[in-house]
């Protein structure tokens, strides 16, 4: 059966869908040995030979559903072209291809899910999903009150007001650490909210996904997530059908 490429792409555990998208664009991607660079492509899995980057593509035999640690000094992206360390390099003794469930930037930490399930990505990533991922966070000064209330409300950025998010202090301190919950993941978000308050933050390590927490699992280690975990996040997330897992 015939599928657009950058589903089949996302599919197959290669990349998200928007990424996959930008592969297409960059020429990176061929079929039956023709460079595919136009979105709305399709082509069979089964019947055609799909390579990336020279590399014959073929289906995972099992869905991964991954957990891992991010030690700050990563970047998230299992290949990058300035040879920084990525999380590709921790996800050591894992047979099948995996890639990030969104992002945490190069100086986060905590958790962050990998999978080569794309319809579970796409919905993890999308905000119209309202699940909650939860960070806490150092930053240089405290929040007034009022900075407080709007932080929770939302705040202008390039244009664009973000979602209502959850903001708590733990600790009160000259550099406090806060709790804060987002339903939408912008890039460096946390960063540039408490900045446009003109707070910079120092640190900033994601504690939770949905329900699934961080837990004991040390820097740079990763599991995978266990079927009860699995089926949890495929009914919030609406995904009813429940698929085979592979270890």
């Amino acid at each position: 059966m015939q599928e657009r490429l950058q589903k089949i792409l996302s599919k197959v555990g290669i990349t998200s869908r928007r990424k996959a998208e930008q592969l297409i664009l960059e020429g990176r991607v061929s079929v039956n040995g023709e460079i595919v660079v136009e979105m709305g492509s399709k082509a069979d899995l089964e019947t055609d030979h799909i390579k990336v980057d020279g590399k014959l593509i073929k289906k995972p035999k099992g869905l991964l559903y991954i957990a891992l640690n991010k030690p700050a000094g990563y970047v998230t992206t299992m290949y990058d072209p300035e040879g920084r360390p990525t999380v590709s390099q921790l996800m050591k003794g894992l047979k099948e291809r995996v890639y990030p469930i969104g992002r945490l930037d190069y100086a986060s930490e905590g958790l962050l899910l990998l999978t080569n399930d794309g319809e579970f990505a796409n919905k993890v990533m999308s905000a119209h999903s309202q699940l909650v991922k939860t960070y806490v966070v150092k930053t240089t000064g405290n929040l007034t009150h009022e900075q407080e209330e709007q932080f929770r409300r939302g705040v202008p950025l390039h244009g664009k007001r973000t979602a209502p998010a959850g903001l708590k202090m733990i600790k009160n301190q000259e550099n406090p650490w806060y709790e804060v919950q987002l339903v939408e993941g912008r890039q460096n978000q946390i960063r540039m909210m408490f900045r446009y308050f003109g707070r910079l933050v120092e640190k900033l390590k994601r504690v939770k996904v949905g329900f699934l927490e961080l837990g004991e699992l040390k820097q740079g280690e990763w599991r995978s997530l266990n079927p009860k975990e699995v089926a949890k996040f495929r009914r919030i997330l609406k995904l009813e059908k429940l698929v085979a897992t592979s270890e």
